[in-house]
């Protein structure tokens, strides 16, 4: 075969026979020259000779390019003949060589020409061997066909048949995954039609028929949830409760740590206190983990069972109809809480209460569990919403039920069991400041209604009163009318029967003023307000100023008649005098304060008006008895020719009636009581000497009268020393004091030098309890005719009594200075 050569591009050459011409005719123009090499040059680059052609008639000179063209033909003719000769020669001998093959080729042809025929002769038998596989080959095919189709048959025989033993235990989940098995892997593979259509019809129909069965199962749970809930909430509320007691219990611990470390003991003390504390905290810690697993304070299931709710929701995931249910499980709980907030108009709400909060409390204990438990079938969200309406209605309804409660003790019965509620819930995480603010605003209400109730229970009390000691014959009635308000004066046990010096009317008051505390202290108490004792103390202030103070006014003012009446009131005013500091410090120890800032911040005794009263009762009833002994006065012989040697009369009988009275006086009343009524008694009856002294019934007296006077009033500073032993040298001074008018007038008028009032160094000194009218007064009716003082009788010679004169200028001056 020839050989090819690659093409190549050529570079014009200019022929022989053109040089030759180029030679002879030296003369042609150059530019022709030039165009015919570029045209030759464009030809052997196969480039597009259309530009020339252009050229050629655009300067109308066509026949120059067929000279050219012509001319390039002829430079190419001798190229071809130089190719044509040298491929000339291989032709030739390719042509030999066909020939001498030839002969080769028929040999060839005979010989398969005969290997064929040997061929069919050997393939017949094959090809009916051949024939008669594929026949075979089909109908194993077909066999294979008919196993694989049987096979898939009973495979999804079993897999129905499972299915259907799922459906028949309710074990909807695995029946679903079957029913979903046959769907992707069998139902396209299925060979029957029949069976197929079958299959279509049934699936979605097991599928409804689940669907139905589980959303019966959740109505059931549904309606019993709420029963559970309602269990579920007093449950949850009782656990509180006991967790307050047990704090309350820790709070009296405490106390008792407080006043026993005062006695060393405070290690053992405070090791018994942290061993409690633990096991109060491991014990709050089991009932939360019970209540949220469902539990019983015991451990036992309590009926709380989400099985029935979790599983709905497994089942609607697997129907893929999860959206769907959620939606339908928030409006169904949204339904049952609206239903929840029914309050019934038959029922009195102190009586509901108590299922009203527990319904509500079990109800989002409940969905505080499916928050944190279901796995998104809730959101935070819509519990949170769920949670403000519930806030917003019950607000609503303690608002409602409050406006119309008057009794203070349902208020208070209320007010603990949403207390109560709301530490319940805020275990939960649930904000409960709002109905926190709802008690908070009753607060004034509550404690008007409680001081109304304690200002019946006091004059009840008072109205029982007969004025008498109280006898207790027990130790345990001593116990429950003085050591439980700790009104005793010494730590050793008196015998029995005991004799108290006050009535019946003291401890009744003071449980009275004790429930109140506690009352107020219950109510402020577990409200969000830590420090409350202010608001207590403002309370308490108001009860015993108020109610107690002005009853107890009332009964001194309207009840009392008698010394022995008064004198109960007063020793009573006294035992309510501790009773008060018992209060406060009560009321400290309830709110958690020290005692120390309690006592920092007590103010007067706030019965202070009543006492006041009670004295002055008692004072006035004795300022009467003694006026009735006083009027013996006018009997005093006020010209006595010689002075009285052991008093006069009327001083004789009161003598005799204040010994009595301090003997009777001093069983029951305190020192300080007893010295301030004498005080006003001794005081009494000194003004009533200088009264009648002063009075016109006395119109003159002499030195003598005075004397006797000066007798008398020694008798009473007497009786005043004589109380030494019962108070101290100091009040029995003070008691002497109140008898320092009369004193002073005596010790003025028997005085040899009565001028010296006049000076004010020794009038501070000696006569300040004097009024300088009564001086002038009484010292004119000082008449001695023995000195002849005063008398008009006598010679204008004789020489004056200096004691007269002196006497003189007094009254003289004293008139001046008046």
């Amino acid at each position: 075969m020839q050989s090819t050569k690659s093409r190549r591009k050529v570079a014009p050459n200019t022929a022989p026979g053109t040089k030759t011409t180029a030679t002879d005719n030296g003369s042609a123009d150059s530019a022709d020259k030039l165009d015919q090499l570029l045209l030759s040059s464009a030809i052997c680059n196969n480039e597009d000779i259309g530009p020339f052609i252009r050229k050629a008639f655009t300067s109308g000179k066509p026949e120059t390019l067929l000279l050219h063209l012509r001319h390039f033909a002829r430079s190419k003719e001798s190229e071809i003949e130089e190719v044509c000769k040298a491929h000339y020669q291989d032709f030739i001998l390719a042509v030999d060589d066909l020939k001498s093959l030839l002969s080769d080729v028929e040999s060839l042809k005979s010989s398969l020409s005969t290997s064929n025929s040997k061929l069919q002769s050997v393939a017949g038998p094959l090809l009916d061997s051949l024939d008669t596989f594929l026949e075979s080959r089909t109908v194993l095919q077909n066999v294979n066909l008919a196993l694989g189709s049987i096979s898939t048959c009973v495979r999804l025989i079993e897999i129905c048949s499972r299915s259907n033993y799922h459906l028949s235990r309710n074990n909807f989940y695995m029946a679903l995954k079957c029913l979903d098995s046959i769907e992707t892997e069998l139902l396209d593979k299925t060979p029957s039609s029949t069976l197929r259509r079958m299959l279509e019809k049934k699936i979605p129909a097991i599928r409804a028929h689940i669907e139905r069965l589980v959303s019966k199962e959740f109505g059931d749970w549904l309606v019993e949830i709420r029963v559970v809930s309602r269990n579920l909430g007093q449950l949850a509320i009782g656990q509180a409760s006991s967790a307050r007691q047990r704090e309350e219990d820790l709070r009296i611990k405490q106390r008792q740590a407080e006043e026993q470390s005062r006695l060393s003991l405070r290690d053992c003390v405070y090791a018994l206190q942290d061993e409690d504390e633990n096991e109060d905290d491991q014990h709050d810690q089991h009932d939360a983990v019970g209540l949220s697993n469902g539990l019983g304070i015991d451990g036992h299931s309590g009926g709380f069972d989400l099985t029935p709710l979790y599983r709905a929701y497994h089942i609607n995931q697997t129907l893929g109809l999860e959206d769907r249910f959620k939606q339908y499980y928030f409006e169904n709980r949204k339904l049952q809480l609206t239903s929840d907030f029914q309050v019934s108009s038959m029922t009195p709400f102190l009586e509901s209460h108590q299922t009203f909060f527990a319904q509500i409390a079990g109800f989002f204990i409940v969905e505080d569990r499916v928050l944190r438990t279901s796995g998104g079938l809730i959101s935070k969200m819509e519990v949170e919403n769920l949670w403000e309406t519930a806030m917003s209605k019950m607000c609503g309804v303690l608002e409602d039920q409050f406006s119309r409660m008057q009794t203070a003790n349902h208020l208070l019965l209320i007010k603990d069991y949403v207390s109560l509620l709301g530490v319940t819930l805020r275990r939960y995480g649930y904000p409960v400041d709002a109905l926190l603010d709802v008690l908070s605003k009753h607060r004034d209400k509550y404690h008007e209604l409680l001081l109304s109730d304690c200002r019946k229970q006091i004059a009840e009390a008072l109205a029982a009163d007969k004025f008498e000691q109280m006898l207790m014959k027990k130790e345990y009635e001593y116990s429950m009318n003085v050591l439980s308000f700790q009104l005793q004066t010494s730590d050793i046990a008196p015998a029995f029967p005991y004799v108290a010096p006050f009535s019946s009317t003291v401890p009744d008051c003071c449980r009275i003023v004790r429930s109140f505390i506690e009352d107020s202290v219950s109510f402020m108490s577990y409200g969000g307000q830590l420090d409350f004792y202010d608001m207590v103390k403002k309370y308490l202030d108001r009860l015993l100023g108020e109610a107690l103070d002005e009853a107890l006014l009332k009964l001194i003012n309207t009840a009392v008649h008698g010394v022995s009446q008064a004198m109960q009131m007063a020793a009573n005013m006294a035992v309510m005098e501790r009773a008060c500091d018992f209060f406060f410090r009560h009321a400290a120890q309830l709110s958690g304060i020290p005692l120390r800032m309690a006592e920092r911040g007590r103010r007067q005794f706030p019965l202070s008006r009543a006492r006041d009263a009670a004295e002055d009762m008692l004072s006035g009833l004795l300022k009467a008895k003694v006026d009735g002994f006083m009027t013996l006065i006018e009997n005093v012989n006020w010209m006595a020719d010689e002075p009285p040697q052991s008093g006069n009369e009327y001083v004789n009988e009161v003598m005799i009636y204040l010994e009595t009275l301090v003997s009777t006086a001093q069983q029951i009343l305190p020192a300080q009581v007893l010295k301030r009524v004498l005080q006003e008694v001794l005081s009494h009856i000194s003004e009533k000497i200088v009264g009648a002294l002063y009075g016109d019934s006395v119109k003159r007296f002499n030195v003598n009268a005075i004397i006797g006077i000066d007798v008398d009033v020694r008798l009473l500073e007497s009786f005043a020393d004589n109380q030494a032993p019962i108070f101290s040298d100091g009040d029995a001074n003070q008691l002497k004091l109140a008898l320092s008018e009369s004193r002073q007038l005596i010790n003025l008028l028997l005085s040899n030098h009565p001028d010296n009032y006049l000076n004010p160094v020794i009038r501070e000194r000696s006569y300040n309890a004097l009024d300088h009218r009564k001086v002038v007064t009484i010292s004119e009716k000082l008449r001695d005719p023995s000195d002849r003082l005063f008398g008009t009788f006598g010679s204008r010679g004789a020489k004056q009594n200096p004691k007269k004169k002196s006497l003189d200028v007094l009254i003289k001056r004293l008139r001046e200075a008046s």
